[in-house]
Protein backbone atom coordinates (compact mmCIF):
# COMPACT_ATOMS: atom_id res chain seq x y z
CA UNK A 1 0.00 0.00 0.00
CA UNK A 2 1.30 3.47 -0.94
CA UNK A 3 0.66 6.00 1.79
CA UNK A 4 1.55 9.57 2.69
CA UNK A 5 3.10 10.46 6.02
CA UNK A 6 -0.41 11.12 7.31
CA UNK A 7 -1.29 7.48 6.58
CA UNK A 8 -3.64 8.26 3.67
CA UNK A 9 -3.80 5.43 1.13
CA UNK A 10 -2.70 6.69 -2.28
CA UNK A 11 -2.60 3.34 -4.07
CA UNK A 12 -6.11 3.09 -5.50
CA UNK A 13 -6.64 6.42 -7.25
CA UNK A 14 -5.81 4.90 -10.64
CA UNK A 15 -8.20 1.97 -10.31
CA UNK A 16 -11.06 3.79 -12.08
CA UNK A 17 -8.98 4.21 -15.23
CA UNK A 18 -8.23 1.67 -17.95
CA UNK A 19 -4.44 1.65 -18.26
CA UNK A 20 -3.83 -1.97 -19.18
CA UNK A 21 -5.33 -1.78 -22.70
CA UNK A 22 -2.97 1.00 -23.79
CA UNK A 23 0.56 0.67 -25.15
CA UNK A 24 1.57 3.88 -23.41
CA UNK A 25 0.29 6.68 -21.18
CA UNK A 26 1.58 10.22 -20.82
CA UNK A 27 2.06 11.88 -17.43
CA UNK A 28 2.12 15.69 -17.56
CA UNK A 29 4.93 16.63 -15.14
CA UNK A 30 5.86 20.25 -14.47
CA UNK A 31 8.20 19.47 -11.58
CA UNK A 32 5.81 20.76 -8.93
CA UNK A 33 4.74 18.65 -6.00
CA UNK A 34 1.43 17.47 -7.46
CA UNK A 35 2.75 16.31 -10.83
CA UNK A 36 5.92 14.80 -9.35
CA UNK A 37 3.80 12.76 -6.95
CA UNK A 38 1.56 11.73 -9.87
CA UNK A 39 4.60 10.47 -11.74
CA UNK A 40 5.88 8.33 -8.88
CA UNK A 41 2.45 6.99 -7.94
CA UNK A 42 1.66 6.16 -11.55
CA UNK A 43 4.98 4.35 -12.03
CA UNK A 44 4.35 2.28 -8.91
CA UNK A 45 0.83 1.46 -10.09
CA UNK A 46 1.91 0.45 -13.60
CA UNK A 47 4.77 -1.64 -12.27
CA UNK A 48 2.28 -3.61 -10.16
CA UNK A 49 -0.84 -3.68 -12.35
CA UNK A 50 0.15 -3.00 -15.98
CA UNK A 51 3.86 -3.64 -16.56
CA UNK A 52 3.25 -3.81 -20.29
CA UNK A 53 2.05 -0.18 -20.44
CA UNK A 54 4.87 2.25 -21.17
CA UNK A 55 5.00 5.43 -19.05
CA UNK A 56 6.26 8.64 -20.64
CA UNK A 57 6.58 11.94 -18.77
CA UNK A 58 6.02 15.17 -20.70
CA UNK A 59 7.10 18.58 -19.42
CA UNK A 60 5.81 21.73 -21.10
CA UNK A 61 8.31 24.60 -21.12
CA UNK A 62 6.21 27.69 -21.73
CA UNK A 63 9.34 29.86 -22.03
CA UNK A 64 7.80 32.51 -19.78
CA UNK A 65 10.43 32.46 -17.02
CA UNK A 66 14.25 32.38 -17.20
CA UNK A 67 14.44 29.12 -15.21
CA UNK A 68 11.78 27.15 -17.06
CA UNK A 69 14.20 25.21 -19.27
CA UNK A 70 16.30 24.24 -16.26
CA UNK A 71 13.16 22.99 -14.46
CA UNK A 72 12.30 20.80 -17.45
CA UNK A 73 15.84 19.42 -17.43
CA UNK A 74 15.52 18.61 -13.72
CA UNK A 75 12.36 16.61 -14.42
CA UNK A 76 14.29 14.83 -17.15
CA UNK A 77 17.02 13.85 -14.69
CA UNK A 78 14.43 12.50 -12.24
CA UNK A 79 12.86 10.47 -15.02
CA UNK A 80 16.24 9.07 -16.06
CA UNK A 81 16.86 8.01 -12.45
CA UNK A 82 13.45 6.32 -12.37
CA UNK A 83 13.87 4.69 -15.76
CA UNK A 84 10.99 6.66 -17.31
CA UNK A 85 11.02 8.20 -20.78
CA UNK A 86 10.83 12.00 -20.79
CA UNK A 87 9.83 14.54 -23.42
CA UNK A 88 10.38 18.28 -23.08
CA UNK A 89 7.75 20.26 -25.02
CA UNK A 90 8.53 23.91 -25.79
CA UNK A 91 5.92 26.55 -26.49
CA UNK A 92 7.52 28.50 -29.30
CA UNK A 93 6.49 31.67 -31.07
CA UNK A 94 5.22 35.05 -29.83
CA UNK A 95 3.28 35.22 -26.57
CA UNK A 96 0.14 37.34 -26.18
CA UNK A 97 0.23 40.52 -24.11
CA UNK A 98 -3.23 39.89 -22.67
CA UNK A 99 -4.94 36.62 -21.78
CA UNK A 100 -1.61 34.92 -21.19
CA UNK A 101 -2.81 32.21 -18.71
CA UNK A 102 -5.55 31.07 -21.09
CA UNK A 103 -3.20 31.10 -24.08
CA UNK A 104 -0.58 29.14 -22.13
CA UNK A 105 -3.21 26.57 -21.14
CA UNK A 106 -4.32 26.13 -24.77
CA UNK A 107 -0.73 25.77 -25.94
CA UNK A 108 0.02 23.27 -23.16
CA UNK A 109 -2.93 21.12 -24.14
CA UNK A 110 -1.96 21.21 -27.82
CA UNK A 111 1.60 20.16 -26.99
CA UNK A 112 0.49 17.35 -24.68
CA UNK A 113 -1.97 16.05 -27.26
CA UNK A 114 0.72 16.03 -29.92
CA UNK A 115 3.05 14.16 -27.56
CA UNK A 116 0.32 11.58 -26.98
CA UNK A 117 -0.13 11.08 -30.73
CA UNK A 118 3.62 10.57 -31.16
CA UNK A 119 3.60 7.94 -28.40
CA UNK A 120 0.56 6.26 -30.02
CA UNK A 121 -1.72 6.75 -27.04
CA UNK A 122 -4.94 8.61 -26.39
CA UNK A 123 -4.42 9.15 -22.64
CA UNK A 124 -2.66 11.96 -20.77
CA UNK A 125 -2.78 11.98 -16.96
CA UNK A 126 -2.82 15.37 -15.22
CA UNK A 127 -2.21 16.02 -11.53
CA UNK A 128 -5.16 18.20 -10.56
CA UNK A 129 -5.95 17.75 -6.86
CA UNK A 130 -8.85 18.36 -4.48
CA UNK A 131 -7.26 21.73 -3.66
CA UNK A 132 -7.34 22.69 -7.36
CA UNK A 133 -10.96 21.59 -7.51
CA UNK A 134 -11.96 23.70 -4.51
CA UNK A 135 -10.15 26.74 -5.94
CA UNK A 136 -11.92 26.29 -9.28
CA UNK A 137 -15.34 26.06 -7.61
CA UNK A 138 -14.71 29.18 -5.51
CA UNK A 139 -13.60 31.18 -8.55
CA UNK A 140 -16.66 30.13 -10.54
CA UNK A 141 -18.95 30.68 -7.58
CA UNK A 142 -17.74 34.28 -7.43
CA UNK A 143 -18.83 34.67 -11.07
CA UNK A 144 -22.19 32.92 -10.46
CA UNK A 145 -21.21 30.21 -12.95
CA UNK A 146 -23.98 27.62 -12.42
CA UNK A 147 -22.93 24.63 -14.56
CA UNK A 148 -19.29 25.51 -13.93
CA UNK A 149 -19.64 24.61 -10.23
CA UNK A 150 -19.27 21.01 -11.40
CA UNK A 151 -15.62 22.00 -11.59
CA UNK A 152 -12.90 19.99 -13.26
CA UNK A 153 -14.10 16.69 -14.73
CA UNK A 154 -12.39 13.37 -13.95
CA UNK A 155 -11.63 13.14 -17.68
CA UNK A 156 -11.91 15.54 -20.62
CA UNK A 157 -11.82 14.63 -24.31
CA UNK A 158 -9.56 17.05 -26.18
CA UNK A 159 -10.21 17.76 -29.87
CA UNK A 160 -12.27 14.57 -30.20
CA UNK A 161 -9.19 12.39 -29.85
CA UNK A 162 -7.09 12.64 -26.66
CA UNK A 163 -8.33 12.04 -23.11
CA UNK A 164 -6.95 14.20 -20.30
CA UNK A 165 -7.59 12.22 -17.11
CA UNK A 166 -7.26 13.43 -13.51
CA UNK A 167 -6.88 10.53 -11.07
CA UNK A 168 -5.93 12.69 -8.05
CA UNK A 169 -9.00 14.93 -7.84
CA UNK A 170 -9.95 13.40 -4.47
CA UNK A 171 -6.45 13.83 -2.97
CA UNK A 172 -5.31 16.85 -0.99
CA UNK A 173 -2.04 18.50 -1.95
CA UNK A 174 -0.57 18.09 1.52
CA UNK A 175 -0.97 14.31 1.29
CA UNK A 176 0.99 14.28 -1.95
CA UNK A 177 3.75 16.38 -0.43
CA UNK A 178 3.90 14.05 2.54
CA UNK A 179 4.31 11.15 0.13
CA UNK A 180 7.23 12.90 -1.62
CA UNK A 181 8.87 13.85 1.67
CA UNK A 182 8.69 10.23 2.82
CA UNK A 183 10.60 9.26 -0.34
CA UNK A 184 13.08 12.11 -0.10
CA UNK A 185 11.94 13.60 -3.41
CA UNK A 186 12.19 17.37 -3.94
CA UNK A 187 9.92 19.47 -6.08
CA UNK A 188 9.85 22.97 -7.58
CA UNK A 189 7.39 25.70 -6.62
CA UNK A 190 6.03 27.81 -9.47
CA UNK A 191 6.39 31.55 -8.63
CA UNK A 192 3.05 32.16 -10.36
CA UNK A 193 1.36 30.41 -7.42
CA UNK A 194 2.27 33.44 -5.28
CA UNK A 195 1.63 36.14 -7.89
CA UNK A 196 -1.47 38.17 -6.98
CA UNK A 197 -1.87 39.06 -10.65
CA UNK A 198 -3.60 35.71 -11.03
CA UNK A 199 -7.01 34.97 -9.54
CA UNK A 200 -6.08 31.43 -8.55
CA UNK A 201 -3.06 32.64 -6.59
CA UNK A 202 -5.26 35.10 -4.68
CA UNK A 203 -7.80 32.37 -3.88
CA UNK A 204 -5.02 30.00 -2.79
CA UNK A 205 -3.57 32.57 -0.40
CA UNK A 206 -6.98 33.31 1.07
CA UNK A 207 -7.54 29.62 1.76
CA UNK A 208 -4.38 29.47 3.86
CA UNK A 209 -5.85 31.89 6.35
CA UNK A 210 -8.16 31.01 9.24
CA UNK A 211 -11.30 29.25 8.06
CA UNK A 212 -9.70 28.10 4.82
CA UNK A 213 -10.17 24.41 5.53
CA UNK A 214 -13.88 24.88 6.15
CA UNK A 215 -14.19 26.79 2.87
CA UNK A 216 -12.41 24.01 1.01
CA UNK A 217 -14.71 21.38 2.52
CA UNK A 218 -17.80 23.41 1.61
CA UNK A 219 -16.53 24.00 -1.93
CA UNK A 220 -15.86 20.30 -2.47
CA UNK A 221 -19.33 19.40 -1.19
CA UNK A 222 -20.92 21.94 -3.52
CA UNK A 223 -18.78 20.59 -6.34
CA UNK A 224 -19.94 17.01 -5.80
CA UNK A 225 -23.57 18.11 -5.80
CA UNK A 226 -23.15 20.28 -8.92
CA UNK A 227 -21.33 17.53 -10.81
CA UNK A 228 -24.10 15.03 -10.05
CA UNK A 229 -26.76 17.57 -11.09
CA UNK A 230 -24.93 18.39 -14.32
CA UNK A 231 -24.63 14.74 -15.26
CA UNK A 232 -28.29 14.04 -14.44
CA UNK A 233 -29.42 17.09 -16.42
CA UNK A 234 -27.26 15.98 -19.33
CA UNK A 235 -28.78 12.52 -19.33
CA UNK A 236 -32.30 13.98 -19.31
CA UNK A 237 -31.42 16.33 -22.18
CA UNK A 238 -29.86 13.46 -24.12
CA UNK A 239 -33.04 11.39 -23.81
CA UNK A 240 -35.11 14.34 -25.00
CA UNK A 241 -32.87 14.81 -28.04
CA UNK A 242 -33.04 11.12 -28.91
CA UNK A 243 -36.82 10.99 -28.55
CA UNK A 244 -37.90 14.26 -30.12
CA UNK A 245 -35.20 15.63 -32.46
CA UNK A 246 -34.55 14.55 -36.05
CA UNK A 247 -32.13 15.73 -38.71
CA UNK A 248 -34.44 16.10 -41.72
CA UNK A 249 -31.86 17.54 -44.13
CA UNK A 250 -28.19 18.53 -43.96
CA UNK A 251 -27.97 21.32 -41.41
CA UNK A 252 -31.68 21.22 -40.58
CA UNK A 253 -33.06 19.79 -37.32
CA UNK A 254 -36.74 19.31 -36.55
CA UNK A 255 -38.13 19.15 -33.01
CA UNK A 256 -41.58 17.72 -32.54
CA UNK A 257 -43.96 19.73 -30.40
CA UNK A 258 -43.63 17.43 -27.36
CA UNK A 259 -40.00 18.55 -27.03
CA UNK A 260 -40.86 21.99 -25.68
CA UNK A 261 -43.24 20.62 -23.05
CA UNK A 262 -40.44 18.95 -21.06
CA UNK A 263 -39.66 21.84 -18.69
CA UNK A 264 -36.06 22.29 -17.49
CA UNK A 265 -34.82 19.38 -19.59
CA UNK A 266 -36.16 21.12 -22.71
CA UNK A 267 -34.32 24.33 -21.81
CA UNK A 268 -31.00 22.53 -21.37
CA UNK A 269 -31.49 20.41 -24.49
CA UNK A 270 -32.45 23.49 -26.48
CA UNK A 271 -29.30 25.32 -25.31
CA UNK A 272 -27.25 22.38 -26.59
CA UNK A 273 -29.05 22.17 -29.95
CA UNK A 274 -28.82 25.92 -30.55
CA UNK A 275 -25.06 25.84 -29.96
CA UNK A 276 -24.63 22.79 -32.19
CA UNK A 277 -26.70 24.24 -35.03
CA UNK A 278 -25.01 27.63 -34.82
CA UNK A 279 -21.48 26.36 -34.22
CA UNK A 280 -21.27 28.42 -31.02
CA UNK A 281 -18.40 27.65 -28.61
CA UNK A 282 -20.58 28.23 -25.52
CA UNK A 283 -24.14 27.34 -24.58
CA UNK A 284 -26.49 30.33 -24.98
CA UNK A 285 -27.81 32.15 -21.92
CA UNK A 286 -30.19 29.95 -19.91
CA UNK A 287 -32.62 32.79 -19.15
CA UNK A 288 -33.01 33.73 -22.82
CA UNK A 289 -33.48 30.11 -23.87
CA UNK A 290 -36.02 29.59 -21.10
CA UNK A 291 -38.05 32.45 -22.55
CA UNK A 292 -37.75 30.97 -26.03
CA UNK A 293 -38.92 27.54 -24.87
CA UNK A 294 -41.88 29.09 -23.03
CA UNK A 295 -42.88 30.92 -26.19
CA UNK A 296 -42.57 27.73 -28.24
CA UNK A 297 -44.65 25.82 -25.69
CA UNK A 298 -47.39 28.44 -26.01
CA UNK A 299 -47.67 27.66 -29.72
CA UNK A 300 -47.86 29.92 -32.72
CA UNK A 301 -45.78 30.63 -35.80
CA UNK A 302 -42.69 32.81 -35.41
CA UNK A 303 -38.97 33.09 -36.04
CA UNK A 304 -36.12 33.94 -33.68
CA UNK A 305 -32.32 33.97 -33.85
CA UNK A 306 -30.10 32.93 -30.95
CA UNK A 307 -26.44 31.80 -30.94
CA UNK A 308 -26.29 32.15 -34.76
CA UNK A 309 -29.16 29.66 -35.01
CA UNK A 310 -32.44 30.41 -36.75
CA UNK A 311 -35.45 29.00 -34.86
CA UNK A 312 -38.47 28.59 -37.13
CA UNK A 313 -41.67 27.55 -35.29
CA UNK A 314 -44.49 26.15 -37.42
CA UNK A 315 -47.47 23.89 -37.00
CA UNK A 316 -45.33 21.05 -38.41
CA UNK A 317 -42.73 21.45 -35.65
CA UNK A 318 -39.80 23.60 -34.61
CA UNK A 319 -36.88 23.80 -37.06
CA UNK A 320 -33.30 24.77 -36.22
CA UNK A 321 -30.67 25.81 -38.76
CA UNK A 322 -27.62 28.05 -39.08
CA UNK A 323 -28.73 31.59 -39.87
CA UNK A 324 -27.56 32.91 -43.22
CA UNK A 325 -25.68 35.93 -41.86
CA UNK A 326 -22.07 35.93 -40.70
CA UNK A 327 -20.92 32.83 -42.54
CA UNK A 328 -17.17 32.63 -43.23
CA UNK A 329 -15.93 33.94 -46.57
CA UNK A 330 -14.10 31.66 -49.00
CA UNK A 331 -10.92 30.56 -47.19
CA UNK A 332 -7.78 28.80 -48.45
CA UNK A 333 -7.65 25.21 -47.25
CA UNK A 334 -5.53 24.22 -44.26
CA UNK A 335 -5.53 20.66 -42.98
CA UNK A 336 -7.38 20.50 -39.67
CA UNK A 337 -9.00 23.92 -40.05
CA UNK A 338 -12.32 24.48 -38.28
CA UNK A 339 -14.98 26.11 -40.43
CA UNK A 340 -17.76 28.13 -38.80
CA UNK A 341 -17.38 26.17 -35.55
CA UNK A 342 -19.36 23.32 -37.15
CA UNK A 343 -16.93 21.40 -39.35
CA UNK A 344 -13.30 20.29 -39.35
CA UNK A 345 -11.43 19.83 -42.63
CA UNK A 346 -9.06 17.00 -43.47
CA UNK A 347 -7.39 17.74 -46.77
CA UNK A 348 -4.01 17.65 -48.49
CA UNK A 349 -5.15 19.29 -51.74
CA UNK A 350 -3.67 22.64 -52.76
CA UNK A 351 -5.27 25.48 -54.67
CA UNK A 352 -8.74 24.97 -53.23
CA UNK A 353 -10.94 27.05 -50.97
CA UNK A 354 -13.68 26.32 -48.46
CA UNK A 355 -16.85 28.38 -48.63
CA UNK A 356 -20.58 28.30 -47.94
CA UNK A 357 -22.64 26.54 -50.59
CA UNK A 358 -24.66 29.73 -51.02
CA UNK A 359 -27.56 29.27 -53.39
CA UNK A 360 -28.23 25.53 -53.86
CA UNK A 361 -28.15 24.66 -57.58
CA UNK A 362 -31.38 22.71 -57.85
CA UNK A 363 -34.77 22.23 -56.26
CA UNK A 364 -34.59 19.86 -53.28
CA UNK A 365 -37.23 17.15 -53.41
CA UNK A 366 -38.30 14.37 -51.11
CA UNK A 367 -37.27 16.16 -47.92
CA UNK A 368 -39.66 15.92 -44.91
CA UNK A 369 -39.44 19.65 -44.27
CA UNK A 370 -40.50 22.93 -45.89
CA UNK A 371 -38.55 23.53 -49.13
CA UNK A 372 -37.52 27.04 -48.11
CA UNK A 373 -35.90 25.80 -44.88
CA UNK A 374 -34.13 22.91 -46.61
CA UNK A 375 -32.61 25.29 -49.15
CA UNK A 376 -31.64 27.81 -46.46
CA UNK A 377 -29.94 25.07 -44.42
CA UNK A 378 -28.07 23.72 -47.45
CA UNK A 379 -26.93 27.24 -48.35
CA UNK A 380 -25.09 27.46 -45.02
CA UNK A 381 -23.30 24.12 -45.45
CA UNK A 382 -19.61 24.06 -46.47
CA UNK A 383 -18.23 23.34 -49.93
CA UNK A 384 -14.62 22.75 -51.03
CA UNK A 385 -13.69 23.66 -54.60
CA UNK A 386 -12.10 26.04 -57.08
CA UNK A 387 -15.31 27.95 -57.83
CA UNK A 388 -18.58 28.76 -56.17
CA UNK A 389 -20.68 25.59 -56.00
CA UNK A 390 -23.56 26.90 -58.09
CA UNK A 391 -21.12 28.05 -60.79
CA UNK A 392 -19.39 24.67 -60.88
CA UNK A 393 -22.70 22.83 -60.93
CA UNK A 394 -21.59 20.27 -58.37
CA UNK A 395 -23.90 21.31 -55.56
CA UNK A 396 -23.29 20.99 -51.83
CA UNK A 397 -20.76 18.14 -51.99
CA UNK A 398 -18.92 17.98 -48.66
CA UNK A 399 -16.21 15.81 -50.23
CA UNK A 400 -15.15 18.55 -52.62
CA UNK A 401 -13.71 17.99 -56.11
CA UNK A 402 -12.71 14.41 -56.70
CA UNK A 403 -13.36 13.49 -53.08
CA UNK A 404 -9.89 14.73 -52.12
CA UNK A 405 -11.07 16.26 -48.83
CA UNK A 406 -13.07 15.14 -45.86
CA UNK A 407 -15.29 17.46 -43.87
CA UNK A 408 -16.20 16.18 -40.42
CA UNK A 409 -19.18 17.50 -38.49
CA UNK A 410 -18.35 18.93 -35.05
CA UNK A 411 -20.53 19.09 -31.96
CA UNK A 412 -20.11 22.60 -30.64
CA UNK A 413 -19.61 23.58 -27.87
CA UNK A 414 -17.63 20.39 -27.18
CA UNK A 415 -15.45 20.30 -30.29
CA UNK A 416 -12.31 21.19 -28.31
CA UNK A 417 -13.13 20.18 -24.73
CA UNK A 418 -15.69 17.57 -23.73
CA UNK A 419 -15.89 17.02 -19.93
CA UNK A 420 -16.82 13.47 -18.99
CA UNK A 421 -19.97 14.56 -17.16
CA UNK A 422 -21.32 15.91 -20.51
CA UNK A 423 -20.84 12.65 -22.40
CA UNK A 424 -24.53 11.74 -22.63
CA UNK A 425 -25.77 14.93 -24.35
CA UNK A 426 -22.67 15.10 -26.53
CA UNK A 427 -23.28 11.56 -27.77
CA UNK A 428 -26.95 12.31 -28.47
CA UNK A 429 -26.09 15.51 -30.35
CA UNK A 430 -23.36 13.75 -32.34
CA UNK A 431 -25.75 11.01 -33.40
CA UNK A 432 -28.35 13.61 -34.37
CA UNK A 433 -26.16 15.67 -36.70
CA UNK A 434 -23.98 12.87 -38.05
CA UNK A 435 -20.78 13.74 -36.22
CA UNK A 436 -18.25 10.97 -35.49
CA UNK A 437 -19.02 8.79 -32.49
CA UNK A 438 -17.51 10.01 -29.22
CA UNK A 439 -14.45 7.88 -28.35
CA UNK A 440 -14.83 5.53 -25.41
CA UNK A 441 -13.85 7.28 -22.15
CA UNK A 442 -10.79 5.99 -20.25
CA UNK A 443 -12.73 4.55 -17.31
CA UNK A 444 -12.70 0.87 -16.42
CA UNK A 445 -15.80 -1.32 -16.39
CA UNK A 446 -18.15 1.50 -17.30
CA UNK A 447 -21.02 0.77 -19.67
CA UNK A 448 -20.53 2.31 -23.10
CA UNK A 449 -23.17 0.85 -25.36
Amino acid sequence: MLTSRSGIDLSDHFSDFDLTSRKAVIAAVSGGSDSTALLLLLKDHLDRIAPGTRLVAATVDHGLRPGSAAEAEKVGRLCAWLGIGHRSLVWRGPKPVTGLPAAAREARHDLLAEAARREETDLVLIAHTADDQAETVLMRQARNHGRGLAGVAPATLFCQAIWFARPLLAVRRQALRGFLEARGIEWADDPANEDDTYERARIRKALRRAGGEAKIAAALLRNAQAAAERQANGEAAAQLIRDHATQVAPGLTRLDLDFVQAGDAAVYAMRILLAVAGGAPQLPDAHRVSGLVARLAAGGVFRAVLSRCLVDARAAGVFLLREGRGLPPALPLADGMVWDGRFRLGCAAAGLTMMPVGKPPAKQVGMPAPESLVRAALAAEPYVGEATPHDSGTGPDHGGPGGRCTIVRLVAPWARYLPSFDLAPARAAAALVGAPEIPRPPFREREWA
